[in-house]
């Protein structure tokens, strides 16, 4: 990630930029986030890779102030030092805005699962949004986030201007697990 351009102007979650770090091994890949990482406006992160969770791991949910697994464990030290992580590397890199997966214990925004495995929605934010929130970031969803405007289209660095652009299929942090390449099935039956 060190290739890339300072000021980045986004952090975004490094399974929508197609990086393996789903709970269950998958990716959440958006093109046009994917796009962001390769022309260098954005860097991705995985708060819960950066905060020692491997891949895959039991899905979680937070519920109240804490973030549980599936399975009852409390990962919330994972996840707010995931959180801190991340921030540090956003706030490295200069950006000032960020683009979140939707409904994550980490980076949902305006609404996440309830923590009790239903999939019930309630009123909410992740960890990581909270704490980029706070810090004045804007913070978006790959589903409420409209598109960069022509003008930072026109202004966005060239991939080919990069020596090594951080692409999909890169580790989101040193010392990240190993990229899957099977799928696994989900664990605690989700």
């Amino acid at each position: 990630m060190t290739d890339l351009p300072r000021p980045c102007r986004f952090v975004v979650s490094a399974c929508l930029a197609g990086l393996h770090c789903r709970y269950d091994g998958r990716t959440n890949h958006k093109p046009e986030v994917a796009e962001l990482v390769a022309s260098g406006l954005a860097v991705p992160v995985c708060p819960e890779e950066l905060g020692g969770l491997p891949t895959p791991r039991d899905p979680s949910e937070r519920r109240g102030d804490a973030v549980v697994s599936c399975t009852g464990r409390d990962v919330s030290a994972e996840f707010a030092a995931g959180a801190e992580a991340a921030l540090y590397i956003a706030e490295e890199y200069g950006c000032s805005a960020a683009i979140l997966k939707a409904r994550s214990p980490s980076c949902g925004c305006g609404r996440i699962y309830d923590g009790t495995f239903s999939r019930t929605l309630i009123p909410g934010n992740g960890l990581f949004a909270d704490l980029l929130l706070k810090k004045g970031f804007e913070v978006f969803t790959e589903e409420t986030w409209p598109g960069l405007s022509p003008e930072e289209r026109a202004a966005a660095p060239r991939p080919e201007a990069l020596s090594a652009p951080c692409a999909p299929g890169a580790s989101a942090s040193s010392g990240a697990s190993p990229h899957l390449s099977h799928q696994p099935e989900p664990p605690c039956g989700r």
